[in-house]
């Protein structure tokens, strides 16, 4: 059997890396010996992120300012990737706009389609062609539990997430047998800086730290084509089967509204 180092190296892409699930990917891909190109707004936190890996790990890691929003951001990452192999994607920028979807300017809300969908798109397309010419390689989508139900108060939000879930779980079946390993990884309340940007309160003890996040969709890549982290997840994902949708909505707009800071 193949390492994950043959599978999925030399190089990893990793989008929305400055914090969060991104950084912590960075850190285990590092763990494993892989290149990374390291992308996202904030240089200096990418910096200062590759200086802590690179030694300790002898690996190389690129880092690149881009904004997924922007219509060219390809432009920046196209020359920094051309001569380099790529072998696995991670597609795991993304944020959320709190509050009815009316209220939100309507540039705000195509931005947030434009990080959360065209762009993970866009990156797919370019570096998975490559992966199916050398019949190996692999594509991580960042989902979300949100992504299985209709979220007042997060509607672009959760219907952005449900389109990774469904490209990626769809993307499994075309790539697979092409040497190519797709998945949709669905996190629930995890501990980044998703709350502060999207303007929530938090989750409390809800709340899974990033580590076994991104060790399950490393351990899982290659093995199912989605996986929801924990089991708290689970099991609200399999009692949303069975609650009428009437009631699921009406519960899940009054804890929106409870976390959300200030008036919405």
């Amino acid at each position: 059997m193949k390492s994950f180092h043959e599978r999925y190296g030399p190089w990893a892409l990793i989008t929305g890396a400055s914090s969060g699930l991104g950084a912590e990917f960075a850190r285990q891909l590092a763990a494993r010996g892989l290149n990374l190109v390291l992308v996202a707004r904030r240089k200096k936190r990418l910096d200062d992120l590759a200086q802590q890996l690179s030694k300790p790990y002898n690996v190389q890691i690129e880092t690149i300012a881009a904004d997924l929003s922007k219509p060219d951001f390809m432009s920046s990452i196209r020359p920094a990737t051309q001569s380099r192999e790529i072998g696995l994607l991670v597609n795991n920028a993304g944020f959320a706009l709190t509050g009815p979807v009316l209220d939100h300017s309507l540039e705000a809300e195509l931005s947030l389609l434009d990080v959360n969908c065209r762009a993970p798109l866009i990156l797919a397309h370019e570096f998975g062609r490559r992966m199916m010419e050398r019949k190996r390689g692999g594509i991580i989508f960042l989902a979300s539990l949100a992504g299985f139900m209709s979220f007042p108060m997060w509607a672009n939000y959760a219907a952005s997430k449900a389109y990774n879930l469904y490209l990626g779980e769809a993307m499994w079946a075309e790539m697979r047998e092409r040497g190519v390993d797709v998945l949709a990884l669905c996190p629930g309340a995890t501990r980044t800086e998703f709350g502060e940007v999207a303007g929530v309160a938090g989750f409390g003890g809800f709340q899974m730290t990033v580590g076994p996040v991104v060790s399950l969709a490393l351990g899982k890549l290659g093995k199912k084509p989605s996986v929801i982290a924990g089991w708290r997840n689970r099991s609200l994902y399999f009692l949303e089967k069975f609650m009428p949708r009437r009631l699921s909505l009406a519960i899940r707009l009054k804890i929106l509204r409870r976390i959300a800071k200030g008036p919405v």
